[in-house]
């Protein structure tokens, strides 16, 4: 009797022994494969863009950059070449406005799948996202009423001004820099409208804008350029280790080479700001 009392919890033993491998291998398997699955999405965001058919561009209201025209329809010259970049990769374009100073956190989260936005390439920015090569040369520029430009034509000069800048913008980072008196507003155009209203002083703003937006002909013409205060070179970023940065890189440099972007440049104005691809 008690050699069959063993032979049965010996019996036990082994059933629970291999359904325990069983599940155990099952477990690691299933482990495995879902780790072998994140692995391939985080490698090809250009499969996944191909397999959802759009590419989500995240913007902000950045004339002649990303801007609306008269029917609502986003255009300018990065828009336009994130439209052609779109069309390279057999794929439709979606623009998504964002607050700028999210931008990273937009990106990151899965809402737009590259900021493409006349965005300069800080620290921060290339620390935190995989960055495209150089396409334009910019400059943070100081912006105040043209009547009073006379006296703010150097750095010194600007201490007693009150400034307006984007949130999360190069022209907020060098307004920090060199420790001006300066309110973040949403967006550089609105940035503008504070002067135009009277609440701010100045503003600083990329130059690009400054070119389109202010002086004679423009929607600003009352506002002019005085100081420079930095120089910058404007990139597209895509999530860390996209393979979507090498893909933009050959498109720049496609785009370069058959005259889509010196046309850009031309129909938007800014031809002396172009980086050769």
């Amino acid at each position: 009797m008690k050699k069959k009392i063993m032979a049965i919890a010996l019996i036990g033993a082994m059933i629970f022994g291999l359904a325990a491998c069983g599940s155990s291998g099952d477990q690691g398997a299933a482990a495995g494969s879902a780790g072998a699955e994140n692995a391939e999405s985080a490698a090809s965001d250009m499969a996944a863009i191909q397999e959802k058919g759009v590419l989500v561009v995240g913007v902000t209201d950045f004339e002649p950059m990303d801007y609306k025209d008269a029917d609502g329809n986003w255009i300018g010259f990065d828009a336009d070449l994130a439209k052609a970049f779109a069309d390279s990769l057999g794929v439709d374009v979606e623009f998504q406005e964002i607050d700028w100073d999210n931008k990273i956190l937009e990106l990151d989260g899965g809402s737009v799948d590259c900021i493409w936005n006349g965005m300069t390439l800080t620290e921060e920015v290339t620390s935190s996202m995989s960055c495209t090569n150089p396409y334009l040369n910019n400059q943070q520029i100081v912006v105040v009423k043209a009547d009073v430009a006379d006296q703010y034509q150097d750095e010194a000069s600007l201490a007693d001004l009150s400034f307006a800048v984007e949130s999360g913008s190069a022209g907020a980072a060098v307004a920090a820099e060199k420790g001006l008196n300066y309110t973040e507003v949403s967006n550089q155009a609105n940035a503008l409208m504070e002067i135009a209203a009277g609440s701010a002083d100045a503003a600083i703003i990329d130059s690009l804008m400054a070119a389109a937006m202010v002086g004679e002909g423009t929607s600003y013409e009352d506002l002019t350029t005085t100081v420079g205060l930095t120089d910058e070179e404007y990139g597209v970023g895509f999530r860390q280790g996209s393979d979507l940065t090498d893909a933009a890189n050959q498109f720049f440099a496609d785009a370069y080479a058959d005259g889509t972007i010196p046309a850009l440049a031309e129909t938007y104005k800014v031809q002396g700001a172009l980086v050769a691809q």
